[in-house]
């Protein structure tokens, strides 16, 4: 072996020694002595670090990452904890309150949903996160006891369930705070919005389809039963007025940053690279500026931005 094959050898050997070791989710979830639903919780959470994966894959973790995990104190009961989460019955219970109070206490936003699951009968069971309804039971005690207040009375009587909305509020958010690609984030923006909602703010089809090409998602979010899948297509859908215009806000000033940064693929455009979920710092972050454009324009319509806490 000559001094140029020997040094390239070790340069190889070095630079794989280097890589990190990642291990499937399934094995993770098992080193770390969770279910799958909690695991999948724990990423959408941002609780564990997952190497960002491309196609909707399912997540690699890095073996350090569970080390990390499995050292902190009182594990693995202290991670279970962080997503331990209750439907109706069990949250009423841990608040002292009745299931209908819970329930009225949900439907204006009082806390929002951070999961659900289907029953028997395909209906929607929306679960809380454990740790927020006892934060939420401390900081406003007066509304677990007594006389629901006239505000409140007045939006159950008008029908407000602000659950799915919530939920689609909280979601979006934190799949944004995993992408700096700005086609990426116009699509999180874009997935709230029907087909003729999209065409009518997005008139270009290969733009359109773009979209739905780069869209990221996480295990969570993806429901296995066919059922599931769709009551999800149902469920990310916004409902609302005033959500849909934010929807259709943002989702214009991230198109307006994507079309600046790179057009969308197109034939005999050229191959158009996609960032996978994560944040790479190959992006510029967008500035305050833009920010206040959204809510310059949703003050002039005389709306606020919807989201958990909007009650």
């Amino acid at each position: 072996m000559t001094v140029s094959e020997a040094t390239r050898t070790r340069t190889t050997r070095t630079a794989h020694a280097a890589e990190p070791v990642c291990v499937p989710a399934g094995r993770a979830a098992q080193q770390l002595t969770l279910k799958r639903g909690e695991f999948d919780l724990a990423l959408h959470l941002g609780l564990i670090g997952a190497e960002p994966a491309a196609g909707g894959a399912r997540p690699r973790i890095r073996q350090e990452e569970i080390d990390r995990l499995r050292a902190l104190p009182g594990f693995p009961e202290s991670l279970r904890a962080r997503v331990r989460t209750a439907g109706t019955a069990e949250g009423a219970t841990l608040l002292g309150v009745s299931p209908v109070r819970f329930t009225g206490l949900a439907r204006v936003g009082c806390f929002s949903p951070v999961a659900f699951h289907l029953n028997r009968y395909r209906a929607v069971v929306w679960l809380y996160l454990v740790d927020e309804l006892l934060v939420f039971a401390a900081r406003e005690p007066d509304l677990l006891a007594g006389t629901s207040p006239v505000g409140m009375r007045t939006m159950l009587d008008a029908g407000t369930d602000r659950r799915a909305r919530n939920w689609r509020s909280r979601r979006i958010d934190r799949l944004l705070s995993r992408t700096e690609d700005p086609w990426a984030r116009a699509a999180l923006q874009a997935s709230a919005l029907d087909p003729v909602q999209l065409a009518e703010l997005v008139e270009d089809p290969y733009e359109r389809a773009y979209l739905t090409r780069v869209q990221t998602d996480s295990a969570f979010a993806r429901p296995g039963s066919v059922s599931g899948r769709e009551v999800m297509v149902r469920l990310i859908l916004a409902d609302d007025p005033d959500e849909i215009l934010w929807r259709r806000v943002n989702l214009t000033l991230e198109l307006e940053h994507a079309r600046e940064i790179r057009p969308a693929p197109r034939p005999g455009l050229g191959p158009v690279p996609v960032l996978v979920s994560g944040r790479t710092g190959q992006t510029p972050r967008r500035s305050g500026a833009r920010a206040a454009a959204v809510r310059g324009l949703l003050a002039r319509a005389g709306l606020r931005r919807p989201g958990r806490g909007d009650h």
